[in-house]
């Protein structure tokens, strides 16, 4: 009875044992292996090769499988370089505000200068009713203004010195102003600068080329570097200066 009690047993034991080693194998952890153990490997191609190390996948069980979901890296971004204190161009000048010749009556003598403030434009008068026209920014609503002067000095590269009442008015919007700015790519007044009559009003360039055609200035008029060293060079101190 003993004895067939065991044979009855051993056979049971043989009949669960492969469930159980298949329960055991199926059941078992995904191997991974680390990315370092590569290294050796790669470090014998000499050069400038270096191991690769790739994150674990995330893994979803499925009953005994398993499914895996690689992570796709993000693209990198190219950022463009900004060059510090050089102004974004936010668009191109318009064509009618470039320097042209054009038709042009008055009863101005040749070499006067007449501004055109409602329409953005700067005449200097030529002979045979012709002009030649700049593109010009203007004062802002509330500066304004309207006369006839002269010339009276030029200056290449000019300095910047703020008057006293600017400094103020800025520092009210929380803009502080320096004292004085020394002449320079980076200066408001720009390239060239003529100033007029006793005024602390000018003709000069602009770091600022969007802004021509607008009305944006403190009363000044400013035309872009390249077109304010045009007409530089055409005029001369005692010119006679029309704004309107």
């Amino acid at each position: 009875m003993m004895k067939s009690v065991l044979i009855a047993a051993g056979l049971i034991g043989l009949l669960v044992s492969p469930a159980l080693g298949d329960d055991r194998y199926a059941s078992r952890p995904p191997v991974v292996l680390s990315p370092d153990l590569t290294a050796p490997w790669l470090n014998q191609l000499g050069g400038a090769v270096r191991p690769v190390v790739y994150q674990r996948p995330a893994v979803q069980q499925r009953g005994f499988f398993q499914r895996r979901f690689f992570r796709r890296a993000p693209a990198v971004q190219q950022v463009a370089a900004v060059r510090p204190g050089v102004p974004v161009i936010r668009h191109q000048i318009e064509p009618q505000y470039l320097p042209q010749m054009v038709d042009y009556e008055t009863k101005e003598r040749p070499g006067t200068i007449v501004i055109d403030t409602n329409n953005r434009f700067l005449y200097l008068v030529m002979a045979n009713g012709k002009a030649r026209r700049y593109g010009v920014g203007v004062g802002k609503p509330g500066f304004e203004w309207a006369g006839a002067h002269k010339i009276t000095r030029k200056s290449e590269w000019p300095a910047w010195t703020p008057p006293s009442d600017m400094i103020s008015r800025e520092a009210a919007k929380g803009h502080y102003l320096p004292a004085r700015m020394d002449g320079g790519p980076e200066n408001p007044l720009g390239a060239r600068a003529m100033y007029l009559g006793s005024t602390l009003y000018r003709i000069h360039g602009t770091n600022a080329p969007w802004t021509i055609g607008s009305a944006v200035s403190s009363g000044c008029i400013r035309l872009r570097n390249e077109d304010v060293v045009d007409l530089y060079e055409r005029v001369n101190v005692g010119t006679r200066v029309i704004v309107m």
